[in-house]
């Protein structure tokens, strides 16, 4: 898509560094440079006074990922696009059939009512919920990643969603300040919510977090 509409050499393009370097990789393959702007700290996708901030005589597109199921403010970077110049490209998540995202959002209710010590997930705009992201409390990436292997270890198939942001990668490594990012990919933790998930189930989930979440306080 970046190649269709002539960006290449001299370029710049806007992208986020909370996720998979795919995109950046991309932008870099058309031949321009990725240059990556901050989140919002509740979708988890690109914010878009970030992204105005980050625009520079040589931008020519903006790439926004859609994240977790949740949608990025779409309508106010097409605005910004507008306002620039700029070519605004969308990046979703491949879509769940409607039981399936029926019974993820109501899993994620249950979990909303239940989970004590972790920060649960904003649930507006629609959230589809392909993966339920909470944020641990603590010291950061030490506490969640303790976290996460006491959850483990209790059975509960947790994951990191992001591990180490992109603009923190060897060939992508850029001297840039992202607060929300880098927060974000030192507190969040993905706990299931599938559709397949029984009742039991998910009281185990809600219980392994709970013992281990009062333990957890904010750092100051």
């Amino acid at each position: 898509m970046l190649r269709a509409a002539g960006v290449g050499v001299g370029d710049e393009v806007v992208v986020p560094a909370f996720g998979n370097a795919e995109v950046a990789e991309a932008v870099t393959l058309a031949g321009a440079l990725p240059v990556f702007a901050d989140i919002d700290p509740l979708t988890y996708c690109l914010d878009a006074s970030a992204v105005e901030a980050a625009i520079t005589a040589r931008s020519a597109a903006v790439v926004v990922v859609h994240r977790f199921g949740r949608w990025a403010d779409i309508r106010r970077l097409h605005a910004l696009g507008q306002r620039h110049g700029l070519l605004v490209l969308e990046q979703g998540e491949s879509e769940a059939p409607y039981d399936e995202i029926a019974q993820r959002r109501q899993r994620a209710g249950y979990l909303d009512a239940k989970l004590r010590g972790v920060r649960t997930p904003d649930g507006g705009d629609g959230h589809t919920y392909q993966q339920y992201v909470v944020r641990v409390p603590g010291n950061g990436r030490p506490d969640r990643d303790a976290f996460a292997r006491a959850l483990r270890g209790k059975g509960v198939d947790c994951r990191v969603p992001v591990k180490t942001p992109v603009h923190r990668l060897p060939e992508f490594r850029r001297c840039v300040s992202l607060p929300e990012t880098e927060r974000a990919a030192d507190e969040t933790l993905a706990l299931p919510v599938d559709a397949s998930l029984t009742k039991r189930e998910m009281q185990r989930i809600v219980s392994a977090c709970n013992a281990l979440g009062g333990l957890l306080q904010p750092a100051f």
